[in-house]
This record gives structure tokens, sequence and C-alpha cells, in this order.
């Protein structure tokens, strides 16, 4: 099974710690491009008028210059940087052993920076957005695009793709052929906020509960414990799942 999960905007960062070893981190086959959107971002980050490009604030100062940073700030688990209102739900480091052995198997934050990163890989802390139109690189959902779909059907194997991730990363990689028909998005009901703690939930529930699940229809059986869920068939050949959740209280 592969869980796709979105990036948080806040990140934690450390004052000390190893440098970012691009040869560690997951998915080794992305190494080139994240090296050239790395050096995209610092050159930009460095600029004047770096908040417009980036579309952040320009109140982020601190941000954007750890961005130019990238190449000697400390690195911290993706787990660690990684932060705010769906991690907190997820809440990775009380999973017990076994839960967090399949989280570190099956959960993967398709990143602007990285492309996909696995929980425990030591990366740094950063400011971006994959719906930004980096200079010398381009618009990064169509970077990536290719990028992911060489790596994340692999990693799905022959399990479900149970996509929890917001529109403007899911535009960086759609599952194609008959991986699409193990694709199933979660949606929820109500305001951003809940979407986020909804998805993180789903997300720690399937690590807890530990069924490799291989069909769709079967997560609902998976979920239906601790959740009100609905289970939509694709519109079209090529379009996910639907899977309305409600965390029951």
């Amino acid at each position: 099974m592969l869980i796709l999960l979105p990036p948080s905007e806040s990140k934690t960062g450390r004052a000390r710690g190893r440098r970012l070893d691009g040869d560690r981190l997951s998915f080794p086959e992305l190494g080139a491009t994240r090296a050239q959107v790395a050096g995209a971002l610092a050159e930009v980050s460095a600029r004047p008028g770096a908040a417009e490009i980036l579309g952040v604030s320009p109140n982020l100062a601190d941000d954007m210059a750890r961005n130019t940073r990238l190449a000697t700030a400390a690195t911290l688990p993706a787990a660690q940087v990684y932060t705010g209102v769906l991690y907190d739900a997820l809440d990775y480091p009380s999973l017990d052993v076994a839960a967090r052995r399949r989280a570190n198997r099956w959960l993967v934050v398709v990143s602007a920076l990285y492309g996909a990163v696995r929980p425990t890989d030591a990366i740094v802390p950063y400011r971006l957005s994959m719906a930004v139109n980096l200079p010398g690189v381009g618009p990064l959902a169509s970077v990536w695009k290719p990028e992911l779909g060489r790596v994340l059907p692999q990693a799905a194997s022959r399990g479900v793709v149970v996509d929890c991730r917001s529109s403007t990363y899911a535009a960086a990689w759609v599952p194609q052929d008959d991986l699409a028909d193990r694709w199933v998005q979660v949606r929820v009901p109500g305001a951003t906020h809940m979407a986020k703690h909804t998805r993180g939930l789903v997300a720690r529930h399937l690590c807890q509960v530990g069924r490799d699940v291989r069909r769709v229809p079967q997560l609902v059986e998976v979920l239906q414990d601790a959740f009100d869920v609905t289970l939509s068939a694709p519109g079209r050949p090529g379009k996910p799942w639907v899977l309305d959740a409600t965390a029951r209280e």
C-alpha cells in the first residue's frame, strides 16, 4: 500500500546537526532533479523579489533566508520536519513499533523540493510550494510529474494508492494504467482544517490496523470501525475512486 501525504507549510528545524546527504534519501533516482530544484531555490531566495516569485508573504524573510542555506543547514527526519494539523493527527511519534514500521514503508510525502520522501528521510526544512513556477526550472508540478511517475508506481507495488494530498500536490503525479484502478482520493466534507485532520487520522488508522489493502473496496472494511465512510467508483477510466470519510467522536 502507498499512502500519499502533502507536506506542511510549517516546518521544524534545528540549529545543529548533520547536513543533507542526498544519497541516503529514499528514491535516489530523484537526486538530479532534487539538486536542480535546490540550486534554483537557493538562488531565487537570495533575490530582492523572492517573496513574489515564491508566492509567500514578505514577512517570511527568515524562511526565505533558510532556503539559501540548504546545502549547509542541519537535517531532521521528515516525520519531525513536517508539522501542522495533518501531522498532529497522524501523531507519528506515538505509533507503536509495528505501526511505525508500516508507516515507514507506506507513507510518502510529496514535496516541491525533494519530490518524494519517507518519514525517516533526513531532510532540510525549506519554503517552497508545488504551485511555484521556479525560474531556471519551470512549473514544479510539471517538473516532478515524470520523475514521480518513475518511482511511485514501484513504491505502490500491488497495493492500493491512498491519496491524502491537496490538489496542488496531486497535480505532481497521477496514477496511470492499472494503478489508476487502485487509486482512491480521501475526501472530507467541511473546512480545510477538518480535511487535513481527518486525512491524518485515516493515515494513522491504516498504519495501526496494518492490513496491506490490494483492492479499493477493502478500504471500507478497514476504516468503517473508526470512520463513517462512503466509497464512490470512478466516473470514467483513469479517474480515482473517492472515499468520503468523517471521523467518529
